[in-house]
Formats: C-alpha cells, sequence, structure tokens
C-alpha cells in the first residue's frame, strides 16, 4: 500500500457522523471534538465520554444501531467503528455509493484515510501516522511529540505580537 498524505482539513462546517460508541469510537469522538461542532454518534449503547458529550451539547446522539440506506447524502466523513466488522462494511458500501469520505476501524484497506495520532496545543496541531500497520509505533510517537508540545514553554502569542509589530 503506498504511503497516505497528510492533510488538514476545515472541519467547522462538516458533518461527520460515527458509527459505534465503544473504546475506538470514544477516542476518535474526543479527538474530533475540539475540530469539529457537526458531529453525530450513532450506536444502540454509548460510553460514558460520549454521553457526557452529548449531555453537554457537544455532539449529537442517535441511540440506534446502523441500518442501511440511512447515511444522508451530506455528510462528510464517516467513522465505522461498529463492533461487528459485518457492519462496518456495510457502512462502507453505503458511503462509497455516495462518495462519502470513511475511515472503517476494523479493516485498513477499506479506508479512504487513516485516522492520526494528534499531538496539539494552540494552533499547532500535529497528525502522527504509521501508515495503519503498527499502532503502538504511531502511539509511542503521538505521546512522546504531545509530551513535548505540552512542556513547550516557547510564548507562541508573544512571538506572534512581536512579528505583527514589526510589519
Amino acid at each position: 500500500m503506498p504511503k497516505r498524505f497528510p492533510i488538514f482539513l476545515d472541519l467547522t462546517e462538516r458533518k461527520i457522523h460515527i458509527y459505534g460508541a465503544g473504546r475506538i469510537a470514544s477516542r476518535r469522538v474526543d479527538t474530533l471534538l475540539p475540530f469539529s461542532p457537526c458531529l453525530t454518534v450513532h450506536a444502540p449503547w454509548v460510553s460514558g465520554s460520549i454521553q457526557k458529550a452529548a449531555q453537554e451539547g457537544r455532539l449529537i446522539l442517535r441511540q440506534e444501531p446502523y441500518e442501511p440506506g440511512t447515511i444522508e447524502q451530506d455528510v462528510f466523513m464517516v467513522l465505522a467503528a461498529a463492533d461487528d466488522s459485518l457492519v462496518n462494511e456495510q457502512i462502507c458500501r453505503e458511503c462509497r455509493e455516495k462518495g462519502i469520505l470513511v475511515n472503517v476501524c476494523s479493516d485498513q484497506t477499506l479506508c479512504d484515510f487513516h485516522f492520526p495520532g494528534i499531538a496539539s496545543k494552540g494552533e499547532l496541531v500535529i497528525g502522527i501516522n504509521a501508515g495503519g500497520k503498527d499502532h503502538h509505533l504511531a502511539r509511542k510517537w503521538t505521546e512522546k511529540i504531545r509530551k513535548e508540545v505540552e512542556e513547550d514553554g516557547y510564548d507562541h502569542q508573544a512571538e506572534k505580537a512581536s512579528h505583527n509589530g514589526k510589519s
């Protein structure tokens, strides 16, 4: 499989639907929340973090399983993270028919994109990916970079103000 090109998208007005609410879906929802106010989670049962985010109005929760033919045409991206790989494959087929980007947690060969590890602080956002083959390597480097970014004492706002004053 060829390497994937990293790209940073503006998701603020893009509808993103997540099918499933287990461990993987919950991690991905937590990662997406700072980037998108348009998240909808579909699952018959949900994790505590997803339930809390829904109660806080940070996402829409539909406590229902996936039903074929129900993915809206105007959805930009779908994360198929149901506990059933056959359901994830059905979701993938529907997304492909409708031209919707899809990530299938149970089968990387069905993914239009890989979901990266994220390290961020302020406007700085770093995405980490190991080609979908070595999740431990990606997690290791995500944690290393995240720690470095969080410990960085650099005053980004002061530097930005300094540059703006010199213009």
